[in-house]
């Protein structure tokens, strides 16, 4: 077995990524890495941090963690709002508890634009200003084709970030028309300028991928397995709580699409096409995100036919290289 990892001294703070699309496999392979070099996991996914939403986020099981501390999970109620800011924020003060304990913090999950907040330290105080342009953009979102009708303002405005956003993700496409109505700029552009930061941290930034197809084939039964483990009865009971689709808990693919057809607008099997699709389109857009960022390490699995046990093994060679963990003999 691989010797006991321990965090080598250095300026920077150590910090994992370790992401990539939707149902490649990033939950297993971060419990054995947290296993190998003593780490606890964050989760940079913004439906997982909510309490009761399990079988649409594909949240992890507790048995599933073998034993290794997650944060940033079941921490809030659906009731609750949560953005970037929050995340990095939470994220911020888990990875400061996750090092005083003598660990490395390993943030998984697929929402990219979190990791790069937190990775570069994004300053987004700017969006703190005036309010009366962003009340007028929500009042425009809750009518019956506001969120189409919003995008395609951001498609005029800054085409760039339209083509990242999806027209569903109202909170952040209304955040990309206020930052360009207060600074005159893109924020695809200010996005751009951050990304050039120097990053706080001594990290190592891994991108698990696989052939597209077999991606989409696991995309479409996992979607399969949530209905079989009762997404249907679990959406039913936030719908009942009152939740609608407007709240960012609702945002989420598989909640969206079974309040629609909860509310009579759809019919079942035309909920779950959907939320396959939905889920396949996201995962293309991610990839999308991942390669525009830059010090990305690819970890793809056809380049290691033996599978996630050489994985791990270069991840951890990368690891060494890094400075990030050290190797006792």
């Amino acid at each position: 077995m691989m010797n006991e990892q321990i965090i080598k001294g250095a300026e920077k703070p150590g910090l994992v990524v370790l992401t990539g699309p939707t149902a490649v496999g990033k939950t297993a392979l971060s419990i054995r890495l947290a296993r190998a070099i003593k780490g606890e996991i964050i989760s940079a996914d913004s439906m997982q941090v909510y309490r009761g939403m399990d079988i649409g986020s594909a949240k992890i099981r507790e048995e599933e963690k073998e034993g290794i501390p997650h944060h940033l999970i079941d921490v809030l109620d659906p009731e609750e709002s949560f953005d970037v800011v929050r995340f990095q924020s939470m994220a911020k003060e888990a990875a400061r508890k996750i090092r005083a304990a003598g660990h490395i913090p390993i943030v998984t999950g697929g929402t990219g634009f979190y990791i790069q907040a937190l990775l570069y330290d994004i300053d987004f105080t700017e969006n703190d200003a005036d309010r009366s342009f962003r009340d007028r953009l929500e009042a425009i979102a809750e009518t019956e084709d506001g969120p189409a009708l919003l995008h395609r303002m951001l498609e005029e405005a800054d085409p760039e970030s339209a083509a990242l956003i999806h027209e569903n993700n109202i909170k952040r496409t209304i955040r990309a028309l206020e930052f360009n109505r207060q600074t005159g700029q893109k924020i695809s552009v200010h996005n751009e300028q951050e990304r050039a930061r120097t990053s706080p941290y001594n990290f190592a930034y891994f991108v698990l991928n696989d052939d597209r197809e077999k991606v989409y084939d696991r995309i479409n039964r996992r979607v399969d397995l949530m209905m079989e483990e009762g997404l249907e009865a679990e959406v039913g009971r936030l719908h009942e709580k009152g939740l609608k689709r407007d709240m960012v808990s609702m945002q989420g693919l598989g909640y969206r699409e079974m309040l629609a057809y909860l509310d009579g607008e759809t019919d079942r099997e035309e909920a779950v096409r959907l939320i396959k699709r939905n889920t396949r389109h996201f995962a293309k857009r991610q990839l999308t995100w991942f390669r525009r960022e830059k010090d990305v390490i690819w970890m793809n699995r056809q380049d290691y036919p033996s599978g996630d046990s050489a994985i791990l093994e270069e991840m951890i060679r990368i690891l060494e290289e890094k400075g990030i963990i050290s190797r006792q003999a």
